[in-house]
């Protein structure tokens, strides 16, 4: 069997990638709440949570940080088993966004989350598809004072 490399690998290989930088734009709409433009179009709109006055209309700016958390995992793991020959549809994550309490700044203090997966993955392919969801950018980018440990879990 062959296996076919997507173009985005061979040109991560030859450093032939265009830039990895992306701008967002945001703006203040007034009332704790933004919008947010992707260069692709894209948008977003975040709002304060209401223990901190906004009325949580919206995702806040640290809903954001763990939403993406949990939606780089499952597509870093989707990605790795496409490239495997395995499809990982349906598959999903939760995660619950914990905030650091007085008198310490306020931050995410913990981002713990669940991936379910199909039981229908291979027993052998599970290591490296959880190795790969452990390795996305974001889990990466995470400050080390974060606990961000991550559950797989075969139904």
């Amino acid at each position: 069997m062959v296996k076919t490399v997507p173009a985005f690998f061979i040109a991560r290989r030859e450093g032939t990638l265009p830039s990895a930088m992306v701008t967002i734009t945001t703006r203040y709409d007034g009332n704790k709440k933004c919008s947010l433009v992707h260069p692709e179009g894209a948008t977003l709109r975040t709002d304060a949570p209401k223990d901190i006055g906004g009325d949580a209309s919206a995702f806040s700016p640290t809903d954001l940080v763990a939403a993406g958390l949990a939606a780089c995992i499952v597509t870093t793991m989707a990605m790795f088993a496409e490239r495997h020959g395995l499809k990982l549809d349906g598959a999903s994550a939760s995660v619950e966004k914990h905030m650091s309490q007085p008198p310490a700044p306020r931050r995410i203090a913990r981002l713990p989350v669940v991936v379910t997966l199909s039981a229908s993955v291979p027993a052998e392919m599970r290591p490296r598809i959880e190795a790969a969801g452990n390795a996305c950018p974001v889990h990466a980018s995470l400050h080390p004072e974060v606990d961000a440990p991550i559950t797989y879990l075969y139904t």
